[in-house]
């Protein structure tokens, strides 16, 4: 992807979170029980599914550079991972703000509580490998198994609080949800996605051009070595 290109598409992020604030605190409604702090649900779902779907495109990536071993694929699969790892983060910091006023606690060791913590060491351990390994192929292919048993954890968070219990509150969007929103909540909760779906690929595509740039740059060390 082009400069251009990249750059058309952070403009179009920009706009599109300014529209978003708008509807996150002047246009979805409060709501009744929990007050404002519950506005922190269209920004912790959105950014947690967008971390999961970079996780995916990490896992698959890596499976297909496994397979065929082009170096595209390791691209890919790297910037995805270190994007997934700030989404999820992020989701991890705002999950534990809501749930101080909510639950009277920052964290619990609940199933979905431990394995999201396990979800996050995973890919922590992909950007290690990365890091750390003897050489830079065995940290291709070594990252690449990383990145596709923690895509493989991914479902067991989802589905962790219909299957163990938890105080992780009923989910209302998605597959097996038995909640629902209002109107303008799902309104504004779908736009956010998009919001950060665009944001998303803006960083996907920024990060993938450093790394380019990054192998380059070692090629170049490496011969002249």
């Amino acid at each position: 992807m082009t400069g251009a290109w990249r750059l058309g598409l952070l403009l179009v992020a920009g706009v599109l979170v300014l529209i978003d604030m708008y509807l996150i605190f002047g246009y979805a409604p409060t709501e009744r029980s929990m007050g404002n702090v519950q506005r922190l649900f269209y920004f912790h779902v959105p950014v947690i599914l967008t971390s999961w779907l970079a996780f995916a495109l990490a896992a698959a990536s890596s499976v297909w550079y496994l397979v065929k071993r082009e170096r595209v694929c390791d691209r890919l699969a790297y910037a995805s991972a270190e994007v997934g790892v700030v989404f999820f983060t992020v989701a991890i910091i705002t999950g534990a703000v809501w749930a101080k006023p909510v639950w009277g606690t920052w964290w619990v060791w609940d199933a979905n509580g431990t394995l999201t913590f396990v979800l996050w060491l995973i890919f922590i351990g992909y950007l290690m490998v990365r890091a750390y390994a003897p050489d830079a192929e065995r940290g291709r292919r070594w990252s690449a198994v990383t990145a596709i048993i923690g895509a493989a954890t991914v479902p067991f968070v989802y589905m962790a609080a219909d299957w163990w219990g938890g105080l992780h509150p009923e989910r209302v969007t998605g597959p097996g949800a038995q909640g629902s929103l209002e109107r303008e909540m799902l309104l504004t909760l779908l736009f956010s996605f998009v919001t950060f779906i665009v944001l998303f690929a803006f960083l996907i595509a920024e990060r993938y051009a450093l790394r380019s740039d990054e192998e380059a740059v070692e090629e170049l060390r490496l011969a002249a070595a």
